[in-house]
């Protein structure tokens, strides 16, 4: 049986998408008994010249017209953003067509109603792309992982960021540095707030936690913060202590019901599962009751790796139409969960002040953490000029309420004259 594919969008997942299945036909038709064809694509610049090779005859800029094409079994979305992707993606669902995608921004904003428009019109929609690039993760997720009730996942899920954290740690470099070298080397786009200020990780997590726990998840529900505000100090202070930084995604069920879900930078053990992948490449740590703990890697972006993801969701898109049973049910949402107050999350923190170098000033400071709620865990004195002194907090775990009461009282405090980060910090050091 011949399946007819419409392919939106050229760019670099685009390309890498046709190309597998250009190079990859007769493997793809000897393991599914299936010819998969791509009939029409339709890009925004038809006549601009490609690295992977194509029949020019099939290529256009007529969205509609491959949206509306009777033969096209198949269409998958690669052109990314929500408007006008949402548009694409019901249209092709209306007029009867599975539809797959990579889009992570538009699963994690609107993927409910879709999933749930799909349901209706008894067609599939499926998006492995759009976490994680090439690794598989939400499959096993969905399906190999589905009898534990999943506790725990944390993950690296953004390249971009981990290139640039692992080239200011071995490099000691400032992270504007890096990040005009991660620009130049085609690693960060060149508005890189998507990457650097953890937008695309939040929506990542979004559609992680929203699989693993079984509940709807909004993105504001997400607290976020960027790399932006990590410097080589921090990178150097946290070597020294027994940790490294990451751009950490994660997502916690407690045993009440509630779910907590944040992105920010995060100091981890050098032990930690996470602490050692470097570069481009993403991991996601899955803890589950009867498993234990699972974990996903490999590259996580890029045409092949994520070209890779989307080739296996339309060869399951594919065998589905053959047998007549495309069309998944609607999810079931766990009733009982919600969100935690963030204000109300604990977690451990690392602060690094510049301090009066004084007699006193240092236990002055400690009352004030002590008076807010905040244990502490370590004080390091790095350096000294004699008159200002750079000092760094280990805590204990408590609340994010807690140190933001702590830290409104050091912005007026003459004692202290700079609070230059505050970092959480996940796992012990042995």
């Amino acid at each position: 049986m011949q399946i007819n594919i419409g392919l939106i969008g050229l760019g670099t997942v685009g390309s890498g998408t046709l190309d597998i299945l250009r190079r990859n036909s007769t493997l793809l038709t000897r393991r599914t008994g299936l010819e998969l064809n791509v009939r029409r694509i339709a890009t925004k610049h038809p006549h601009k010249k490609r690295s992977v090779p194509f029949d020019s005859a099939i290529v256009s800029s007529d969205v509609d017209a491959l949206l509306a094409d009777p033969s096209i079994h198949v269409v998958v979305e690669l052109i990314g953003g929500v408007n006008p992707a949402r548009d694409y993606v019901l249209r092709a669902i209306a007029n009867g067509k599975s539809v797959v995608t990579a889009n992570k921004e538009l699963i994690a904003k609107h993927g409910g109603k879709i999933i749930d428009a799909a349901a209706e019109a008894g067609v599939d929609f499926l998006f492995e792309g759009s976490v994680a690039g090439g690794i598989p993760l939400l499959k096993p997720l969905r399906e190999s992982l589905v009898g534990n009730h999943i506790n725990k996942l944390t993950g690296i899920v953004n390249g971009t960021t981990n290139f640039i954290l692992t080239k200011m740690s071995r490099e000691h470099h400032e992270f504007a540095t890096v990040l005009a070298e991660a620009q130049e080397l085609g690693y960060a786009e060149t508005d890189p707030t998507a990457d650097v200020d953890g937008y695309d990780a939040t929506y990542k997590l979004a559609i992680l936690a929203a699989i693993a726990f079984g509940t709807p998840v909004k993105i504001d529900d997400i607290y976020r913060e960027g790399i932006r505000g990590v410097s080589a100090r921090d990178i150097e202070n946290a070597r020294g202590l027994g940790y490294v930084i990451k751009l950490v995604a994660l997502g916690r069920q407690h045993g009440d019901g509630q779910i907590e879900l944040r992105v920010h930078p995060t100091l981890l053990p050098v032990e930690h599962p996470l602490a050692n992948v470097n570069d481009v490449y993403n991991a996601v740590l899955v803890q589950g009751d009867a498993a234990g703990e699972v974990m996903f890697f490999g590259r996580g972006a890029g045409g092949d790796p994520t070209g890779s993801a989307v080739v296996g969701d339309i060869v399951e898109a594919a065998r589905n139409i053959s047998a007549g049973v495309s069309g998944r049910p609607r999810p079931h949402y766990h009733p009982e969960l919600r969100m935690k107050d963030f204000a109300e999350v604990e977690t451990r923190f690392c602060v690094r002040m510049q301090v009066v170098d004084r007699p006193g000033m240092l236990a002055k400071i400690a009352t004030v953490f002590g008076d807010k709620g905040v244990s502490l865990q370590s004080i390091v004195q790095q350096k000294s000029d004699g008159e200002t002194a750079e000092v760094f907090w280990m805590t204990h775990l408590t609340s994010q309420r807690a140190m933001g009461r702590s830290l409104n009282v050091f912005h007026n405090l003459d004692a202290v004259h700079e609070i230059s980060s505050v970092l959480r910090v996940e796992g012990d050091v042995a």
